[in-house]
């Protein structure tokens, strides 16, 4: 933290304008030898750019922040030049011979959270911002940098912080009268904290839906349409048609997004029974991808409904039945509520299956107040899932106060590892300022 950093901060290429960052408590010293003055912070200022003999490199535009009023919380200087690798590299070494260093990947990012910019779930939707490749992608990101998730998470810590508190007051004096295991308040209390969780929970699967997209397996016999319906999703000929049954014997895919959420769409070989090893070994990765998708389209014949066709999905993934190829019957199908009928020929049906994909990922419905999540999020929600449930255990089993305490820790440790706000210097600080115990 006490260097200085510096690195191109636009992308490799041509461009018309690069931007080259510093931060660090060097950045007015480098400011001073490449621009050989003094700015005024916060103030776009046309001016040349030397090197470390005092040669121009280029000429363009320069902007000082000073810390803390910057991204990183340091100050910080920002040359915007023409946007030509060599001339930013020459820019970057003169920030380098003036005394920065190069900066390790995301660095700028890691001392705002450092310096209390950001918390971590907004350090991460920068990166998330960064990748968009959807308008939803991006509005869901740029929610969660501007603290719409912490928020949240924050709240539902800031509920369980103070029953924590009721608690360790009871452990820490016992000899006041605090019977918080006859308050009916305290059961109420753990239900509707659990409550809100699983509200939160659920919102951030959404959240890391739409961050790392779906992966949706296409399976079903062989010649039942599953290479025709992904062509027909993809909108592109990805996949080889044939009247032939086998004709797919590798695992095709397809990235597209549906309504702004990337979905990973997997074509997989026919699964019936065969002594052909190359089909063998195609169905062995069809099985596979069956075991890693987020989502199953079990592709049927809508000719022949009665046609024995059974695909087992793993517990917890969603299995969507698919019937194709309505376009050669005569009259609608009888379906169950949840299946689809389609033909990927005509595209009759496509639209429906669209929706029925969105709100069998759980993500039905508007989404413009959803935010982006990450994986690491879910894990740490789910930990504090499990610590709820055991701490509700004990109280219903009057097992112990202890035992009590020590699972509203975890819950509680377990939310700050998602914003990077753990401290036991702050349960012991809230004990004493909200309790007037010990006189």
């Amino acid at each position: 933290m006490n260097d200085t950093i510096a690195a191109i901060a636009t992308a490799p290429g041509i461009a018309g304008i690069g931007v080259v960052r510093v931060s660090g408590p060097l950045a007015t010293a480098i400011e001073q030898r490449v621009l050989g003055r003094a700015l005024t912070p916060r103030q776009a200022t046309l001016a040349r750019f030397r090197d470390d003999q005092g040669a121009t490199i280029d000429r363009g535009i320069a902007i000082a922040f000073r810390g803390p009023h910057s991204f990183t919380g340091e100050d910080v200087l920002e040359l915007h030049g023409h946007g030509g690798r060599a001339v930013l590299d020459l820019l970057l070494g003169a920030c380098i011979a003036a005394g920065a260093r190069i900066a390790r990947p995301g660095e700028f990012t890691e001392r705002a959270y450092l310096n209390d910019k950001m918390d971590l779930a907004q350090a991460e939707a920068v990166a998330d911002l960064i990748g968009a490749s959807s308008a939803t992608q991006a509005r869901a990101a740029l929610r969660s940098l501007e603290g719409v998730f912490s928020r949240e998470v924050n709240a539902l810590a800031e509920d369980l912080l103070k029953l924590r508190v009721f608690v360790e007051a009871a452990l820490d004096f016992p000899d006041e009268e605090i019977e918080f295991l006859a308050q009916g308040q305290i059961g109420a209390k753990l239900a509707a904290i659990h409550e809100k969780l699983s509200a939160l929970k659920h919102r951030a699967e959404r959240g890391t839906r739409l961050t790392d997209g779906l992966r949706v397996a296409i399976v079903g016999r062989p010649n039942v349409g599953k290479s025709s319906l992904l062509n027909a999703l993809s909108e592109r000929d990805s996949a080889i048609v044939t009247p032939i049954a086998g004709t797919t014997r590798d695992v095709l895919r397809e990235d597209i997004s549906l309504d702004g959420i990337p979905l990973k769409l997997v074509d997989t070989a026919g699964l019936r029974e065969s002594g052909d090893l190359i089909e063998i070994e195609g169905m062995r990765r069809a099985h596979a991808e069956i075991a890693h998708a987020d989502l199953i389209l079990h592709v049927r014949d809508a000719t022949a409904p009665d046609a024995a066709d059974p695909i087992k999905a793993p517990a917890g993934t969603p299995l969507l039945t698919v019937w194709n190829k309505i376009d050669l019957l005569r009259e609608a199908p009888s379906l169950c509520a949840q299946d689809v009928a389609i033909s990927a020929l005509t595209g009759s049906g496509l639209e429906r299956l669209r929706e029925a994909i969105r709100q069998q990922a759980g993500l039905g419905g508007t989404l413009d107040g959803d935010f982006s999540a990450r994986r690491r999020h879910l894990d740490a929600l789910a930990r504090c899932a499990r610590a709820l449930s055991q701490a509700q255990a004990q109280f219903a089993s009057l097992s112990g106060t202890e035992l009590l305490a020590e699972e509203l820790k975890i819950a509680h440790q377990a939310l700050g590892q998602i914003t990077g706000t753990v401290s036991a210097d702050a349960l012991l600080g809230e004990i004493f300022s909200s309790f007037c115990i010990g006189k």
